[in-house]
């Protein structure tokens, strides 16, 4: 008789956002590269991300983290991200959540209340520095983002339902559309939460149909990740207020968290913009009302345009720690994506 599948998973909260840590069982994964190993992931051992993140272990809304060996010399340890469409190129909110992870199971040593690392993802490595909390609580973290930069300004495309939409395209480990809500003709704080989901699933394809996406350097990187809705605070207003967005990826899930990767991409394209400068912090919030700190640590003037290092910090709170089990002949031992009408159940 086979044996039943085990998975220990330890789960944090980063302002709300799930994040599910594998710490035992998953296989070791093969390639030279992170990005092989992302391809790795996907060809041989996607059932264990579904199991991982679908109901009735997950949920539409979660995410997830699997450590991987590293394959960068700048890099002390290495991670997939996912979710419950696939895996993404880079998560800030998991990323932060790594930071006290790592720190707290001894991956990586704190000396004198503060830890650094080189954590590579998919997007290439990044620097995470850890800061233990004067109250012993959570302690900050935060890292120093990839290159990021804004691809496409200004661009126009025909949205179903909202006719020609304006927005901007960023990548801060992940490419994003971005604009606000009120362009076209929603409120952030206003419009129920269904119609800003459904408006950013609408932009996202049809930018993803009408504008080709592609990195300097990896093809794997080279697409659009999700839509950021904003409402009307810019990044660089002196008063200090903070700004809200809604990210919405992977076919409608939203993101609790401001996202971290969205939020360096916004600081980067306000970069581009002129509308920040080097040392500025800007609090980003969102949906469930905790900010991120971001700060342009970097921007400089290339002939191909400004390139920005962006920091973003903040804190991640346990919530679990399990051991999944997938046993055999369990129909739903490798997840279940709830079907929009009982007419889509598999026959």
């Amino acid at each position: 008789m086979a044996e039943a599948r085990t998975l220990q998973v330890v789960d944090l909260h980063t302002a709300a956002e799930p994040v599910r840590i594998v710490e035992h069982g998953y296989p070791e994964l093969r390639g030279a590269t992170i990005l092989d190993k992302r391809r790795d992931a996907l060809e041989r051992f996607d059932d264990l991300r579904r199991m991982l993140m679908l109901e009735p272990r997950g949920h539409a809304g979660m995410y997830g983290v699997i450590p991987t060996a590293p394959c960068h010399p700048d890099a002390d340890l290495a991670v997939l991200f996912t979710h419950q469409e696939g895996y993404s190129t880079m998560c800030g909110h998991a990323t932060i959540a790594i930071g006290r992870w790592a720190v707290d199971t001894g991956r990586v040593a704190m000396v004198d209340g503060h830890a650094s690392f080189g954590l590579e993802a998919p997007c290439g490595v990044v620097r995470v520095e850890v800061e233990a909390a004067a109250d012993g609580g959570a302690p900050l973290v935060a890292f120093e983002s990839v290159e990021s930069f804004a691809s496409h300004l200004d661009q126009r495309v025909d949205v179903p339902g909202f006719g020609p939409v304006g927005f901007d395209i960023a990548f801060g480990g992940a490419y994003y559309a971005i604009l606000p809500a009120s362009r076209i003709g929603l409120s952030l704080m206003d419009t129920p939460l269904a119609e800003l989901v459904a408006a950013g699933v609408a932009i996202t394809g049809a930018v993803r149909a009408a504008i080709a996406i592609e990195h300097p350097t990896e093809r794997d990187l080279s697409f659009l990740y999700g839509t950021i809705l904003t409402d009307d605070v810019a990044l660089g207003d002196h008063n200090g207020r903070p700004s809200y967005n809604l990210c919405i990826f992977a076919e409608g899930q939203i993101d609790r968290s401001p996202t971290g990767s969205g939020v360096t991409a916004r600081i980067a394209l306000a970069a581009a913009r002129g509308e920040v400068t080097v040392g500025q912090q800007c609090e980003i919030r969102g949906v469930s009302g905790e900010g991120f700190a971001g700060t342009l640590a970097r921007h400089e003037q290339r002939d191909n345009g400004a390139v920005s290092r962006v920091r973003v910090a903040g804190c991640s709170y346990y919530a679990a720690r399990s051991e999944f089990i997938a046993e055999p002949g369990d129909r739903f031992a490798h997840g279940f994506e709830l079907p929009a009408r009982f007419a889509d159940l598999p026959r």
